[in-house]
């Protein structure tokens, strides 16, 4: 896998050993950044993407890509939740080749129990186990706990037949198939 844009653009990163984790690919994650780059729909009010000097919330951070992608493009900082000790291994070594280790912060924490929020985000990447139901809970768990900006942007990664259960206090932005994935788009209630 490597980076696909920005200051990292061509950078390997490293996926967790075993099947346990899913990466998005390579492609998936391109069309995600170009979706978050150009679509009208998923920029603020005033025309701008959330993505530079933003705030990014991975709770199934797996290898970290997604984070890492964001970073490489201008976000100021992730917040990665994996309850997996070797993807945390991993997710930490691809910091710290990436020189990004200054700019990410990594629970061990299940995303349906995420404690108190140290910044609330502007972008959530929500790539859960394919056919889990860990999304919803997950994404309702974390609004609870006030993890997430009002106004913030959540993409949601499902297998492409797949189809989410946005929780109460989000809106449908877009919703589109990439290869194998389907990547649903919400907007929380509030300003943005």
């Amino acid at each position: 896998m490597r980076i696909v844009g920005g200051s990292h653009r061509g950078r390997a990163i490293s996926a967790p050993p075993g099947d346990e984790t899913r990466p998005t690919t390579d492609r998936v994650r391109e069309a995600l950044f170009n979706m978050l780059l150009h679509s009208p729909s998923l920029l603020t009010d005033e025309g701008k993407t959330r993505l530079e000097g933003g705030i990014v919330l991975d709770p199934f951070a797996g290898s970290g890509a997604l984070s890492f992608e964001a970073l490489s493009r201008g976000a100021l900082h992730a917040y990665l939740f994996e309850i997996d000790a070797l993807a945390r291994r991993t997710i930490l070594r691809n910091a710290a080749e990436l020189k990004l280790a200054d700019r990410i912060t990594l629970r061990g924490a299940d995303a349906r129990q995420p404690g108190a929020p140290v910044a609330p985000a502007d972008i959530v990447f929500l790539d859960p186990p394919y056919r889990s139901g860990l999304g919803t809970q997950a994404l309702a768990a974390l609004d609870r706990a006030g993890w997430l900006k009002p106004g913030a942007l959540v993409m949601v990664e499902t297998d492409a037949k797949g189809a989410f259960a946005a929780p109460p206090g989000f809106a449908l932005l877009e919703e589109r198939q990439q290869g194998p994935a389907r990547l649903t788009f919400l907007l929380k209630d509030g300003t943005s």
